[in-house]
């Protein structure tokens, strides 16, 4: 008999959707019993609904899946796991975040508290596992999840200049990058066009239309805004490069996304995505900060022969080893492990 799991994370309306999120959809599509917490946008609010979800149905919950995050989201798994702890519910913590290593850092004792009461810890990739081992051991790495039939993969052996940005407006994704990179396009590339896609989190956005004007891209650039995620494979359809300009950054399902799609990637090599990606194998890596070295990326792929095809066809080959179909089973071995057969 499937088993009751409780999802417990940030899972805001308007935001970015957590991979969680589609992982208990993914699950109940198998048939197990699903829950998530917590859907307020108030901080305060969204601590007690967790709080007051877990008292509510606990006793129908088998496991309970806790998503941790640095900052002050940290908090509402140190919270909600003590709660668990005291009703003897079993829970697994699956990180996130390219900035956990240097919150762990910061706050040792917090983080090793919180992952040693946990049945078991998983990280979405090798990178965040290898950066928190020493906070855990016997970390697990499964990574992030994805339709890859949701995404019409088409083979980029001819690109044209449409880029794609797709991250929220905020400056660890460097926003104004991706921008002072199509700056430095349109000299060679006149008819190069970004879409950027996101919703602003920390007043980004406003300076990035602020310097599509001052810079006269206003043809070359558009910014709608957050989309839902279900619309993604279409806008996906529309381009042939993706560019990722975070300076933090650790699994992020938006190049999953892209790889499936068979766009083109030029990325910066920080955190999780050097683990994610190989340069010059299924994209192409530069540093941080830094728009000359995205603009060249880019050239490349628009002049170099065999180098677009190249790129995009492997990139659908990795994201294949992402599919829920493959990703799931991982997940059930887990639940396995921690849940008792007697109890299933």
């Amino acid at each position: 008999m499937p088993l009751n799991i409780l999802f417990v994370g940030n899972y805001l309306p308007g935001g970015s959707r957590p991979v969680t999120l589609d992982l208990a959809s993914a699950l109940a599509r198998q048939g197990y019993g699903v829950r998530v917490t917590s859907t307020r946008t108030a901080q305060l609010p969204r601590l007690l609904d967790m709080i007051a979800t877990v008292l509510r149905h606990g006793a129908g919950i088998d496991l309970v899946v806790v998503d941790v995050y640095s900052g002050r989201a940290f908090l509402y798994a140190e919270v909600v796991t003590a709660v668990l702890r005291a009703l003897g519910k079993p829970y697994i913590l699956t990180l996130h975040g390219g900035n956990l290593p240097a919150f762990a850092s910061r706050w040792p004792g917090r983080v090793r508290r919180l992952l040693a009461g946990a049945a078991r810890v998983t990280a979405p990739s090798a990178y965040l596992t290898e950066a928190m081992r020493g906070f855990r051991p016997d970390l697990e790495t499964i990574p992030n999840g994805l339709d890859t039939g949701a995404y019409r993969y088409r083979l980029r052996d001819r690109p044209a200049p449409r880029l794609l940005w797709l991250r929220a407006f905020h400056e660890i994704y460097s926003p104004m990058v991706a921008l002072e990179t199509v700056a430095r396009l349109v000299r060679t590339f006149p008819g190069v066009h970004l879409t950027m896609i996101g919703p602003d989190k920390d007043g980004s956005q406003a300076a990035v239309l602020a310097a599509v004007g001052r810079l006269g891209l206003e043809s070359r650039v558009e910014c709608p805004g957050p989309v839902l995620k279900a619309s993604v494979p279409a806008w996906m359809e529309r381009a042939d490069v993706f560019l990722n300009t975070a300076l933090i950054d650790n699994a992020p399902v938006s190049v999953l996304e892209a790889m499936a799609a068979g766009l083109c990637i030029a990325s910066t090599n920080v955190g999780g995505l050097a683990y994610l990606l190989r340069d010059d194998h299924d994209a192409l890596l530069v540093p941080p900060n830094d728009p000359d070295a995205m603009a060249a990326a880019v050239t490349r792929m628009l002049t170099q022969p065999g180098l677009a095809a190249r790129l995009s066809d492997n990139a659908r080959v990795r994201a294949e080893c992402c599919d829920w179909a493959v990703v799931v089973p991982q997940w059930e071995t887990l639940f396995a492990s921690v849940v008792p057969a007697r109890r299933r």
